[in-house]
């Protein structure tokens, strides 16, 4: 029997990387998928995956910069499965580079899909959610807590999106619903090879064998996958993780040196 079993999770983002492994994990332990992106291809395989080891899973692909898209998000879910038990606000890339680069539009685009999305997606869900005490748990990034140079507009969505969980936390406490956060650090994605590729070039190294100074300069463990995620998100939405409730959990390897 798995920790899950009778819940119905909406994880956005979940075609590729983070999300995906967190709709794996999820599916895993029982939960029922909603999986939200925009590629529907990668989201198809995703849900097969779930579906061909025994679980249920269904997809929508939204853009959900779109005011409107969230709240079809969530009508989607409750069409499919009748009830809204937790909900994973993982979508969001923000543009990296030098402040004076950074146009008004890079600014709105960066807040319009990680927070804005979150946002109304959580809205949506909210009197679901309260029928069957669920949780909500938001993605941010450890950007929200030491921001940098060239992450001005994701340091300053993700700081967005923790004071968003506190706030929605104390919500929680009196609607029934667990609300927290965790800010990832470096994980294996797409977007990671991104980074190690940069790190190489601004250092003349070969991009293969970088990773090894680029963790040495961030002061870091190891560079974490995407399960280490995932399971840390399972084990909060479980019966386990309930005491949780406004909690800002840094999930990086070390690289938040800050109290």
């Amino acid at each position: 029997m798995g920790t899950l079993n009778g819940k119905t999770a909406i994880v956005t983002g979940a075609s590729r990387g983070i999300g995906r492994a967190i709709a794996l994990r999820l599916a895993k332990e029982g939960a029922r998928l909603v999986l939200c992106a925009m590629n529907r291809e990668l989201l198809d395989g995703t849900a097969r995956e779930i579906q061909s080891a025994g679980g249920e899973a269904a997809w929508i692909a939204l853009d959900l910069r779109k005011p409107e898209a969230p709240s079809q998000l969530a009508g989607f879910a409750q069409e499919k499965f009748s009830q809204i038990d937790i909900v994973v606000n993982n979508a969001g890339a923000t543009k990296r580079g030098e402040f004076q680069s950074l146009t008004d539009g890079d600014w709105a685009d960066g807040f319009a899909l990680k927070f804005f999305g979150a946002v109304r997606l959580t809205r949506a869900a909210w009197p679901q959610l309260k029928k069957t005490r669920g949780s909500v748990l938001n993605i941010s990034g450890t950007g929200g807590r030491t921001p940098g140079p060239h992450f001005t507009i994701g340091g300053s969505v993700n700081a967005a999106m923790l004071s968003f969980t506190k706030a929605m936390a104390d919500v929680g406490v009196r609607d029934g619903i667990q609300v927290n956060a965790i800010c990832p650090g470096l994980v294996r994605t797409e977007r990671f090879q991104v980074i190690l590729g940069n790190f190489a070039k601004d250092r003349g190294l070969d991009p293969q064998s970088a990773e090894p100074d680029l963790v040495r300069h961030w002061k870091i463990t190891r560079v974490g996958e995407p399960d280490d995620i995932a399971g840390l998100v399972t084990f909060i939405v479980s019966p386990a993780g309930r005491f949780l409730q406004g909690a800002l959990i840094d999930m990086d390897g070390g690289a938040t040196k800050s109290v």
